[in-house]
């Protein structure tokens, strides 16, 4: 990317989370000054869960995915993170150790927002503290959402919920003429969104086959539109 064509794509990038946001070119200028842009091979990990973060993200192009680890090992995906979307916010302005990991789940290029550039945005920009506030406030939601979902639903609903988030992140085009949608998804990436066994949903996943719910085969899932 050409410094020139940076501020407008940074506009793209905020109208793309807060579309009610609009920078003057001389804001988006100054902007583009302090932010900076990192590439990442597939399988780089950005940032380690327990890491202190000195800057938060946005992912331009590829994808990253957000997942906490256990002491034994096992993982748990939060999110596929895809263009134009946040990431590594609550960490970097609590000045908190992140709860998650971040890395590549495909080669990706991202956008750098580190302090000066927090600052700016904050102080400078009106109605970007109010939108932030917002957009934090609705992962909060979110949060609460699959916390109730672990602790109170069962493997079934927490795959129809896994499959519900593949379907916002995931999806691939329009539906078929069948009315069949395609998701770019393994199935031990839906395990793993799931915080279910690969047993158990290859279980869940033969049964939704059987009633005609779902489709599948290596690297894909379809789903109802």
């Amino acid at each position: 990317m050409s410094e020139d064509s940076k501020p407008a794509e940074l506009q793209r990038l905020l109208q793309g989370n807060f579309a009610q946001l609009t920078l003057k070119p001389a804001a988006l200028q100054a902007l583009a000054a302090l932010v900076a842009q990192r590439t990442l091979r597939r399988g780089s990990v950005l940032f380690a869960q327990g890491q202190s973060v000195q800057a938060f993200f946005a992912v331009q192009r590829g994808e990253i995915e957000t997942r906490f680890g256990a002491p034994d090992g096992s993982v748990s995906v939060l999110e596929y993170v895809q263009p134009p979307n946040f990431f590594g916010l609550s960490a970097f302005a609590a000045g908190l150790p992140s709860r998650y990991e971040a890395l590549a789940s495909k080669a990706s290029r991202l956008w750098v927002f580190g302090p000066e550039a927090y600052r700016y945005l904050m102080d400078e920009v009106p109605g970007f503290a109010r939108a932030m506030l917002a957009e934090l406030s609705r992962r909060y939601d979110g949060t609460l959402h699959l916390l109730e979902a672990s602790r109170h639903s069962g493997a079934a609903e927490r795959m129809q919920l896994a499959l519900a988030q593949l379907r916002r992140e995931r999806a691939q085009g329009e539906a078929d003429a069948d009315g069949w949608l395609a998701l770019a998804a393994t199935q031990a990436e839906l395990a793993a969104l799931a915080n279910v066994s690969r047993q158990t949903i290859n279980q869940l996943l033969r049964q939704a086959v059987a009633k005609g719910r779902l489709r599948h085969r290596y690297g894909r899932l379809w789903v109802r539109a």
